[in-house]
């Protein structure tokens, strides 16, 4: 009886081969790709980088993989814990993107354009508005900012492809597509788009697909291209690590338009002027018809009745507009 509960537990302890993947600092790798080479079965390591096979009885052949280590192939060991180590590789790795719903191919694998921007090169120059960041960094897609540092950006792939509709790309957010239009652009105001509230700091990656067949999971709000952004995602460190990054924007006015200063305000032709309190027939409009600025003592809108020169303020304008700054830090 004793020697066949030995046998009984024994062959339980053997239905299962189980195995660690490493990387060459002894931390488990999630993600890795086990494969025995006979059955050709694939399992993917764990968080806490453990694979496991059906035993059958001896010993399998099995080949890790893992994106950015060398490949490895070994035996298990059949009745314990068979521990694998990989190296990081020294080879020039095929380009990995991620392409519609999130999902990750080697681009040379593609049959469509797609170019991909990683976070940290959103970061270097921060900018408020994230479609901003990508100005020069992608082949054939322009950018064009309307409003300064904080208003609304226009993007568009390739040129434009409909005269009367959208030409912008449809972007989509980990799988959710997301509407960038433009809002409030009646009385003057500019509220920004929508992917402007995107903290560039969040960005794991920007893929951007373009032409019809790249777009064409996402039906026709795809026609102009797509814009896929993934997010970062919580990952397993070793010790504690923080990040502080801190960008200042300093924006000034560059060009105005040409201003006459002859002549100050009046219309209809008519050059005549009373007295600046709504007397005059030229008082209370905009348009430049009128006497000339010459230095006579007029009283005017502004002066409470006292006669002042009737002078041009050529820096009027300008001087209205101050030195923009921005100042963006983050710590994470």
């Amino acid at each position: 009886m004793a020697a066949l509960c030995l046998s009984t537990g024994a062959l339980y302890a053997q239905t299962t081969i189980k195995g660690k993947v490493v990387d060459n600092n002894n931390n488990p790798i999630q993600g890795a790709t086990v494969t025995e080479t006979n059955s050709k079965k694939q399992v993917q390591t764990d968080a806490n980088g453990l694979f496991e096979f059906p035993s059958t009885g001896s010993s399998l052949n099995i080949s890790i993989q893992y994106i950015g280590f060398e490949t490895k192939t070994t035996q298990t060991n059949p009745t314990g814990l068979t521990t694998v180590q990989l190296l990081p590789s020294t080879a020039l790795l095929d380009e990995v993107v991620v392409t519609a719903l999130n999902i990750s191919k080697e681009k040379k694998t593609l049959g469509y354009s797609i170019q991909e921007v990683k976070g940290k090169d959103l970061s270097e120059a921060k900018e408020s508005n994230l479609v901003n960041s990508l100005a020069g960094k992608v082949a054939g897609v322009q950018v064009t900012n309307s409003q300064g540092n904080m208003g609304s950006s226009r993007i568009i792939i390739r040129g434009e492809t409909s005269i009367a509709g959208n030409n912008q790309p449809l972007f989509v957010i980990d799988g959710t597509p997301v509407d960038n239009s433009q809002l409030g652009t009646s009385g003057n105001r500019d509220y920004a788009n929508a992917i402007s509230d995107i903290n560039s700091e969040d960005i794991e990656s920007i893929s951007v697909l373009k032409g019809p067949n790249a777009a064409a999971l996402y039906g026709s709000r795809a026609a102009a291209g797509v814009i896929l952004i993934t997010t970062k995602s919580g990952k397993k460190r070793k010790g504690l690590g923080i990040n502080i990054n801190s960008n200042n924007t300093i924006e000034r006015l560059a060009v105005l338009p040409d201003y006459q200063n002859v002549f100050g305000q009046g219309a209809d032709g008519k050059f005549s002027y009373v007295d600046g309190k709504g007397g005059g027939i030229n008082d209370g409009v905009d348009e430049s018809w009128g006497p000339k600025m010459d230095g006579r003592l007029i009283p005017q809108f502004y002066s409470h009745g006292e006669a002042v020169p009737f002078l041009p303020h050529p820096d009027n304008v300008r001087s209205f507009f101050g030195t923009g700054r921005t100042l963006n830090n983050g710590i994470s």
